[in-house]
């Protein structure tokens, strides 16, 4: 008898001791899991606002037409690699912002819409600022070609349908430190 008490014991030890421990195993998977989970949320809105913000940082722009003043923020591109890139990848951007390509000198400037997205509306300018182009609504993933006919200093991208919206028309006026004062 004495046996069999001991082994009765013995597994009554065993399993009060798992038994009090499965409880904190329980709880410390569960901080394990809460902690990937709230990395895994960091990278996915720390990706997600990278995708909206891009990589660079936002400076003011001001577009003059009839019917105002129309303030936008917008990302400037001025290396090879960014102004290559542009806004490709990007599923989305606010409505009051914009990515601006500053070429550095008037040249003959070529656009396309190759990987990108989004609809976008994009405006052709001269060193002044003056508006020397416009293309509304070009379409997403598209290898077509867009410029203007004449050399352009910078491109304007806004989202698609925007430049309709503020009455942007050629002659109108872009306000950035780029075009000087």
């Amino acid at each position: 008898m004495r046996s069999g008490t001991g082994v009765t014991h013995l597994h009554l030890c065993w399993k009060s001791r798992y038994a009090a421990e499965a409880p904190s195993r329980r709880v410390g998977r569960l901080i394990s899991f809460l902690r990937f989970s709230l990395v895994f949320a960091a990278v996915a809105i720390l990706t997600h606002a990278q995708a909206f913000a891009g990589e660079g940082r936002f400076e003011p722009l001001s577009i003059v037409t009839a019917t105002g003043t129309h303030p936008f923020s917008v990302e400037v591109m001025r290396t090879p690699s960014e102004l290559e890139k542009g806004l490709m990848y990007r599923t989305s951007m606010p409505a009051d912002h914009g990515m601006l390509f500053d070429f550095q000198s008037e040249q003959s400037v070529m656009m396309w819409m190759k990987n990108t997205y989004i609809p976008l509306d994009m405006i052709f300018m001269a060193k002044t600022g003056r508006v020397v182009g416009i293309v509304a609504n070009a379409k997403p993933m598209s290898e077509q070609i867009l410029s203007a006919a004449v050399p352009t200093y910078a491109v304007l991208e806004l989202n698609g349908g925007e430049a309709a919206k503020i009455g942007l028309k050629v002659g109108d006026k872009v306000n950035h430190p780029i075009f000087g004062p």
